[in-house]
């Protein structure tokens, strides 16, 4: 274990930094073993001499019955490594702090919780997730979106268009939602419209949080708001109707944003590690296809640079003037 980790565990237990809020522990997620059907004895392939490998996939809302695709893809890697494997359900935060009190090894994270676990727990993402929905393969973009007939319309400048937004009613998903509120709030800053997250209000004639995409676009849908901002797979069922769909339209694009991916931590030695990865990489292979895209509609996985792809939401925080 290393000294950065040694002194972050002897902080305490309570986990607030990512979020502000009094989280669940991963004591209080769902977990499922899956053991190997091989007969050979279990070879010993963690850190400290362990046995099994632990999972976390993070709940989320295009996701349902995910303790049971959870403990599919728990079973094939359990094949694939020869050891157990637990499979674990619970929320980004959790996720983190598994990782951070080493009570996981693996971790689903979305891009600001992976931030998050490369300061924490010193794990880093080796793999990110493809959609057929992301109109940059691992990255997708942030959206601004309007009704139909909003008098709204794209400029030839992103300040152009955005200034468009002043003392309109805006409708961000959460604030710490990465292209529903972290991307494009540091898009306004950098075109010198608001300071900094601080200061919507100052801009906007009202500022609301839906709490997810599917609340964000149906208040525009209802005239509650003139804009939201979302991800742009949010414009697709199962966040909304293909009704509610033919009532919006985008307005704007923020490209770059950083898919989800695959965090391992750095207790697992690098053999072993690139033996996970690789196991993992033939979830691509099409006899095994189904299990990655029941899971998120993922349809494939690509290995990744850490630092390279959050740089987009690193440096957005940075701008934005949120913490990581």
């Amino acid at each position: 274990m290393s000294v950065t980790k040694k002194s972050l565990l002897s902080a305490g237990a309570a986990f607030t930094v990512l979020t502000g809020l009094v989280v669940s522990t991963v004591g209080a997620m769902q977990a499922t073993i899956a053991n190997p059907t091989t007969n050979q004895q279990t070879p010993r392939l963690l850190a400290q001499g362990q046995k099994t490998l632990t999972i976390v996939f993070p709940s989320r809302a295009d996701s349902t019955d995910l303790q049971n695709k959870a403990n599919a893809v728990g079973a094939f890697l359990s094949k694939e490594l020869g050891i157990p494997v637990v499979a674990q359900v619970g929320d980004d935060t959790a996720a983190v702090e598994a990782l951070r009190a080493n009570r996981a090894d693996v971790a689903f994270l979305s891009s600001r919780p992976a931030l998050k676990a490369k300061q924490l727990a010193n794990a880093s993402l080796y793999l990110a997730e493809v959609r057929s929905t992301y109109s940059g393969r691992y990255t997708y973009s942030s959206t601004f979106v309007v009704p139909n007939n909003s008098p709204l319309k794209t400029q030839n400048s992103a300040k152009a268009t955005l200034e468009q937004l002043r003392g309109k009613k805006m409708a961000f998903t959460s604030p710490n939602s990465g292209s529903g509120f972290i991307i494009p709030v540091a898009e306004l800053v950098k075109q010198k419209l608001v300071p900094n997250r601080d200061r919507l209000d100052d801009f906007f004639g009202q500022v609301s949080y839906g709490g997810n995409y599917s609340k964000a676009l149906q208040a525009v849908v209802r005239g509650q708001a003139d804009v939201a901002v979302v991800s742009e797979y949010a414009l697709n069922p199962p966040y909304i109707t293909a009704e509610e769909k033919s009532q919006l339209r985008v307005l704007h694009k923020i490209n770059g944003v950083p898919a989800h991916g695959i965090a391992i931590d750095d207790d697992v030695p690098a053999p072993t590690r690139e033996k996970i990865i690789n196991a993992l990489l033939k979830l691509n292979q099409s006899e095994n296809n189904k299990l990655l895209s029941d899971l998120y509609n993922s349809t494939e996985l690509v290995r990744i640079n850490h630092d390279r792809h959050l740089a987009t939401m690193r440096d957005a925080l940075q701008i934005a003037g949120i913490e990581p």
